[in-house]
């Protein structure tokens, strides 16, 4: 095991914490009254994996569940917080809150709540890269990278996507957070076959399907197909299998989810399972997590407290992201 192994794995672990604490201090302002907010507690890995083998070149399109990949691509917790809260200092002016979150300068162009909206959009910005024309290409040859869950699979707009990838051989990166609940009902209750990945093989497209609660195992498969793609031109596919450990939104207690499954995949954490790996690997003791651990929680407490002393925004801005 190599000095690089090590250092990529704290650094990978930092940032799946630092997702963690975010999103756990956004359902303890949920409870205080603030807007309501979908987590991807457990879905960690999956982020910090895929973004991990994407460069800066690259542009992302996500879902509902944003923050993981938003801080994987190195957003400022501060500006992310500020944005839930409604401020002027957040990355969309106060505007958004915490589910429609656009952070260009870091090549995130669009997150959306309505299911399967990025796939509709996903074709449109990798032709634009492909051609090197357009205001999401940058002239450098970047890939687009499109996140989405296992219920947006079960939209048409999947399978027009698909198509249009392989059709127009575009440069583009399809990763299916496989995370086993589409809301309330069970990925099991819709789909005939287990595999997603199955139905992009249908369309011609080069597949993998992995743990997506290792984050090896993840960022391994998104560099092969990232250099893919980029050998290429071609689309490329993964299905993380992974699982969400808290509600589709909050609220949600989960009441319809079996507490023997929920118990299974709580001992798969990918945040538990890979302080273990660390911790047992011999090249990290406890007070080095213990010290990340800590960073965590100061970087989570300054973003608070910048959020709530950052100004409201004027009255007057609010059509300004609404008429042209």
């Amino acid at each position: 095991m190599t000095a690089t192994t090590i250092h990529t794995r704290l650094h990978q672990l930092e940032t799946m914490l630092l997702i963690r604490a975010y999103e756990e201090q956004l359902v303890a302002l949920q409870r205080q009254g603030a807007p309501g907010t979908c987590t991807s507690v457990g879905q960690e890995a999956c982020a910090v994996g895929v973004v991990d083998a994407l460069e800066a070149r690259d542009r992302i399109l996500t879902n509902h569940r944003s923050a993981a990949h938003l801080l994987a691509r190195g957003a400022d917790p501060k500006r992310l917080m500020a944005e839930v809260l409604g401020r002027v200092d957040g990355y969309c002016g106060g505007h958004s809150g915490s589910l429609h979150i656009s952070a260009r300068e870091f090549g995130v162009l669009l997150t959306s709540t309505i299911v399967g909206a990025e796939l509709s959009m996903a074709p449109g910005v990798a032709l634009a890269q492909k051609l090197g024309q357009g205001q999401f290409d940058n002239g450098s040859g970047g890939i687009t990278a499109v996140f989405f869950g296992d219920g947006a699979a079960c939209e048409g707009i999947f399978h027009e996507s698909l198509n249009l990838a392989v059709h127009w051989q575009l440069p583009l990166l399809f990763v299916c957070e496989n995370n086993q609940w589409q809301a309330f009902v069970h990925r099991r209750e819709t789909m005939a076959d287990e595999a997603i990945s199955a139905w992009a093989r249908g369309h011609g497209i080069a597949t993998q399907r992995v743990d997506g609660n290792d984050v090896e195992a993840v960022h391994a498969a998104a560099s092969q197909a990232v250099a893919e793609i980029r050998a290429t031109g071609q689309p490329q596919f993964l299905e993380l299998v992974t699982y969400r450990l808290r509600g589709h939104f909050e609220p949600d207690d989960q009441a319809y989810v079996d507490p023997s499954e929920l118990k299974h995949w709580q001992a798969r954490d990918p945040i538990h399972t890979l302080r273990a790996w660390l911790l047992d690997s011999g090249h990290v003791d406890v007070a080095t997590l213990e010290a990340m651990e800590r960073r965590v929680r100061t970087r989570i407490a300054e973003a608070m407290q910048f959020a709530q002393a950052s100004a409201w925004p004027e009255p007057e801005t609010l059509t300004t992201y609404v008429y042209a």
